[in-house]
C-alpha cells in the first residue's frame, strides 16, 4: 500500500500559509524560518542595507558548512535523501541544499 504525506508550511511569524523556508545566519548560528512571500520579501528588504554594506564570510556559502543540510547531507547520499523525501511527500527542489528538517527526518526514519 502506498502512502503520500503532504507537508504544509505555516508562516512562523504570523501563523498563515508559508510559501518558502528562508535560511540565514547571524553570529555564527544558522537559522531557518518558514515565511509567506510577503514576509520573506519584508525580511530581505529589512536585511538589504546590512547585506550590501557587509561582505561575504570567507569559506562559507550561506551556512552550509554548519548546517546538517550542508556538510552532513553531503556525507550522506543526497540523492538517496531526495528520493526518500519525495517518496514521503516532502516538496523540495531537485538541486541545491537539502533543508535541515528533511535531513533530520531522513535520519530519524533510517536509523
Amino acid at each position: 500500500m502506498a502512502t503520500k504525506a503532504t507537508v504544509i508550511l505555516i508562516d512562523d511569524l504570523d501563523g498563515g500559509a508559508a510559501d518558502e523556508t528562508v535560511t540565514f545566519a547571524l553570529d555564527g548560528a544558522g537559522h531557518e524560518i518558514d515565511l509567506s512571500a510577503a514576509n520573506a520579501a519584508a525580511l530581505r528588504s529589512l536585511l538589504a542595507p546590512y547585506i550590501s554594506a557587509g561582505r561575504k564570510a570567507k569559506g562559507t556559502a550561506g551556512t552550509a558548512a554548519r548546517r546538517p543540510g550542508g556538510a552532513a547531507a553531503r556525507s550522506l547520499d543526497a540523492g538517496r535523501i531526495r528520493r526518500w523525501a519525495i517518496g514521503n511527500g516532502y516538496q523540495m527542489a531537485s538541486r541545491g541544499p537539502i533543508p535541515d528538517r528533511i535531513v533530520e527526518d531522513f535520519r530519524a526514519s533510517n536509523t
